[in-house]
């Protein structure tokens, strides 16, 4: 057991990710968090950061900091997707080695695998192919990320490691149309068809895509019991880089329309644009060696959606 009063440093605390771990951990009797808004603390900044360091002393942090995006923000925005990300996780990451921090766990995402490999993906397939080209500077910052967890332990035994969910939805996700992630676009798409009285939606690609979906409280949960029970050289000694968190279950974008549809209450048509890119294939990640390591996932998707649409229909403004 982790000492409650220690000082943990959450990074991106506001954010869908930050926001359901600061939750778990106060639930847990830890309130002695360190968190500061993004926009008044600049993580791209070195010497603001090693001055939050100096200042603050954690004694653990939780890199939930990120720029990100679905498929258009990553297209649009190639150059701030890679400069933004690398920045503020050498930052972070650079900081806690000289400020000795006990325990590092930095959060990557599953997009950091080739677009073409086999499923379910393995942590071993990591730098196994190509990346799929709209995400492709996102994924790479996130690979220097794990790569310096990885190399801060085999250099100097920095107890560092990093997690690769896969993709997540819940509370306080970004509902934004220009620069949201699939479920939480889809769910505001057809709230606002069912409020319209539209006949239909129009969704990008063929409706083909497998993807599989975590609830975000339940990669909250995952960190947490990481945090109390696993160190890096349990990581490293299985000779891969990085932990998966998934459900390891996946489902088609068509059939995830169908399932929010149901959910919404709207009985209008779905019209998918083959023009537009559908991205990776497949994208759904093996998780036997976090279940090995004793924790699985516990929310089912619909009820993960039904919690999801009811947060957006009581706190989101349109």
């Amino acid at each position: 057991m982790i000492d409650r009063e220690s000082k943990i440093y959450i990074p991106g605390h506001k954010g869908l990710v930050g926001s359901a771990i600061v939750r778990k951990f106060l639930s847990e009797g830890f309130s002695n968090l360190i968190l500061y808004d993004s926009k008044s603390f600049d993580l791209r900044d070195q010497k603001k950061v090693e001055e939050l360091f100096e200042t603050e002393s954690p004694e653990y942090v939780i890199i939930a900091a990120a720029k990100v995006g679905g498929i258009l923000a990553n297209n649009l925005f190639r150059a701030e997707f890679i400069y933004d990300n690398l920045m503020i996780e050498a930052n972070l990451i650079h900081n806690a080695f000289k400020h000795k921090v006990k325990k590092l766990i930095f959060l990557g995402s599953s997009c950091i695998y080739p677009k073409i490999t086999s499923q379910p993906i393995k942590e071993e397939q990591l730098l196994s192919g190509y990346l799929e080209k709209t995400n492709e500077p996102y994924a790479v910052a996130k690979i220097a990320g794990i790569k310096l967890c990885e190399n801060y332990f085999r250099q100097y035994d920095s107890n560092f490691y990093s997690v690769m969910p896969t993709n997540l939805y819940g509370p306080n996700d970004n509902f934004d149309l220009k620069s949201s992630h699939v479920l939480p676009a889809l769910i505001r798409k057809i709230h606002e068809a069912k409020e319209n009285n539209a006949d239909e939606i129009e969704v990008w690609g063929t409706g083909k895509p497998r993807r599989e979906f975590l609830y975000v409280d339940d990669l909250a949960d995952a960190i947490f019991y990481l945090f109390e029970n696993i160190d890096a050289r349990d990581i490293y000694s299985k000779n891969i880089s990085h932990l998966n968190i998934g459900t390891g279950q996946d489902l088609s974008v068509s059939e995830l329309a169908e399932l929010i549809k149901k959910t919404v209450g709207y009985a209008g048509n779905i019209r998918y644009d083959v023009t537009k890119p559908d991205g990776t294939p497949r994208k759904l990640l093996d998780v036997s060696r976090i279940h090995q390591l004793g924790w699985k996932h516990k929310t089912s998707l619909e009820e993960g959606i039904k919690e999801t649409y009811e947060w957006f229909v009581n706190n989101y403004k349109l």
